[in-house]
């Protein structure tokens, strides 16, 4: 942020109206400062302090949207070096590599397959974004008619890669409609690209040698007007790549150098020899502050290792991930069937609902807010104890739902069982297995 809470509040109309969901104006300036509140929320600022305040308060790294539909994505947008810092907010994106001399029946065959890549985890779909159509041939026709199959055929969406200003403009007319990034702007044809890209309000990616080449470009191409770019430092060596990562988000956080406060671009599909080690390399760049990789392939065994990295690189530290308080069915429950009870740690209920359709008993199972905490974190911050988690049996309506009165804890709280029992004097509490991979074992032996 560019500015101070307190230099924030001074352009703000200090109606203190509370609409934007805080009561005072100095208190969303304070939000708005530490990246808290969005400045669309006061109502009643002036356009004259917007256009300020919208500049001031924009990230150091621009945010840049690419794509339609279900695979739309943004890069960018982040705010600090490190994630404990605070987090990072829109995540890697993962490309494929395609030549635009493919045949279409292998095409087709790709896309089958990298669509069908999909995992849930945590109850979260992990899923690839996009392809790289990449001209090797200088053929518009073909170009275009790639881009058209990729863009009409697929969720997928695309970065045009081509040095030719007609191959990119066929590749446009055919999925323009998807938002395509435009690759790449260079010294050479920086005006034609620029225009184009202008002309057709899409992202456009700018490389060069170096660092230093890209703020030349970048500061052409944003004097004519173009804002969502999208940075190749053309390094393809790890070690190098690696610096430049470092180099360009140190310069746009620290610095304040908006010239390259842009997100990046990376090919691993051009820095190894196989799968495997681009693999590795888009393990470092995920890491290393890649806004898009391009691979070569995708494949099952290396993307879902990208995926999960991904997901736990910008999970906000700060807020563990939840699912909300309540009763849950797994299966078909009746009045007769089991109730289990746990914490709302994502992790823990995915694993523990899992493992209870493993073992095709339908039960019950309870899910109790400790503020994202696992069982035996609950436990040791007091958040999972007896009385606290009997009060919540009482409460949740499960005494309306089954007609027996037994109730089954985790086996690492069992501590908890002489309270619960204080609590809920006309329950049974039953000390579950510690292990949730014995759940189904449990469950078979209770019956």
């Amino acid at each position: 942020m560019g500015l101070t809470g307190i230099q924030i509040f001074k352009m703000l109309p200090k109606t203190n109206c509370g609409e934007c969901g805080v009561p005072t104006c100095l208190a969303f300036a304070m939000n708005l400062a530490s990246g808290k509140a969005e400045l669309d929320a006061c109502p009643y600022v002036s356009e004259e302090a917007r256009e300020q305040l919208a500049e001031a308060s924009a990230p150091p790294i621009r945010p840049v949207a690419i794509g339609a539909g279900v695979r739309a994505f943004k890069i960018g947008g982040e705010t600090v070096m490190f994630r404990h810092e605070k987090t990072f907010y829109n995540p890697t994106a993962l490309g494929a590599l395609v030549t635009s001399d493919t045949d279409a029946a292998a095409l087709d065959q790709k896309l089958k397959e990298w669509n069908a890549l999909q995992f849930e985890r945590v109850g979260i779909n992990l899923r690839p974004d996009l392809v790289a159509l990449k001209d090797v041939n200088g053929d518009a026709a073909a170009f275009g008619a790639a881009a058209k199959k990729i863009a009409s055929e697929s969720e997928f969406n695309l970065v045009l890669m081509s040095d030719k200003v007609d191959v990119l403009k066929a590749g446009v007319e055919a999925d323009g409609f998807k938002k395509p990034l435009l690759y790449a702007a260079t010294a050479d044809n920086a005006d034609d690209l620029g225009n184009l890209a202008k002309e057709n309000n899409l992202p456009l990616a700018v490389k060069a040698d170096d660092v230093d080449g890209l703020v030349a470009l970048t500061d052409k191409l944003t004097g004519m007007g173009l804002k969502d770019l999208v940075l190749d430092g053309g390094a393809r060596e790890p070690k190098q790549l690696f610096e430049n990562q470092v180099g360009i988000r140190r310069a746009a956080l620290k610095a304040g150098n908006r010239s390259v406060g842009f997100p990046t671009i990376t090919f691993p599909c051009e820095m190894a020899g196989n799968l495997d080690m681009e693999t590795v390399i888009a393990g470092l760049l995920i890491a290393k502050y890649a806004g898009i990789v391009i691979l070569s392939d995708f494949k099952g065994e290396s993307l879902f290792p990208l995926l999960l990295e991904r997901l736990n690189i910008y999970t906000d530290p700060q807020r563990p991930m939840t699912v909300t308080q309540g009763i849950y069915e797994v299966g078909s429950p009746d009045e007769n069937s089991p109730v289990l009870i746990t914490t709302n740690f994502s992790l823990t209920y995915f694993i523990v609902s899992g493992e209870i359709e493993a073992s095709r008993i339908p039960s019950w199972l309870l899910i109790m807010d400790t503020e994202g905490l696992s069982v035996m974190t609950a436990w040791a911050a007091g958040k999972f104890v007896g009385d606290a988690v009997g009060m919540f049996v009482k409460k949740c309506g499960i005494a309306d739902k089954v007609k027996h009165r037994k109730i089954i804890i985790p086996g690492y709280a069992a501590a908890i069982s002489g309270d619960m029992e204080e609590e809920l004097p006309d329950w049974e509490i039953l000390i579950g297995p510690r292990d949730a991979s014995l759940i189904p074992k449990f469950l078979k032996d209770l019956k």
